[in-house]
């Protein structure tokens, strides 16, 4: 019961009841990432979207999804893969608000950090 109350009035967990009921009417799965998202299309593709798998994070979405999710590409990367530069890195999800995100050498937040070397605390005389 709880379950269900939840995915009625949360969007943040994958998809809402009424996202389900359009994806089922009308969606037309297309494909899926690595991270497990599911994406869809209605069938004549004018309208695209996502079904995350777990938090809905745009930051999930890899560029290549997101150049077809936004009308970029006509092709989907399942048919059409986009060619990969040797020098581009995989892509990275926003760590903002994790325990992995950048902490800069003088910030609090730092296990143990830096004494700065470039800044001398004024004092009045």
């Amino acid at each position: 019961m709880f379950y269900f109350l939840k995915r009625a009035v949360t969007w943040w967990n994958s998809q809402t009841l009424g996202t389900q009921l359009f994806t089922w009417r009308k969606g037309e799965r297309v494909g899926e990432d690595d991270l497990g998202n599911t994406y869809y299309q209605t069938t004549g593709g004018v309208r695209r979207w996502v079904i995350f798998n777990g938090e809905a994070e745009a930051s999930r979405v890899p560029p290549e999804w997101h150049g077809w999710l936004h009308h970029t590409y006509k092709l989907p990367p399942t048919e059409s893969p986009l060619p990969h530069k040797v020098w581009e890195k995989p892509h990275q999800m926003n760590l903002t608000g994790t325990a992995a995100a950048y902490v800069p050498a003088g910030s609090l937040k730092r296990a143990k950090p830096v004494e700065r070397q470039d800044y001398e605390a004024w004092s009045p005389e």
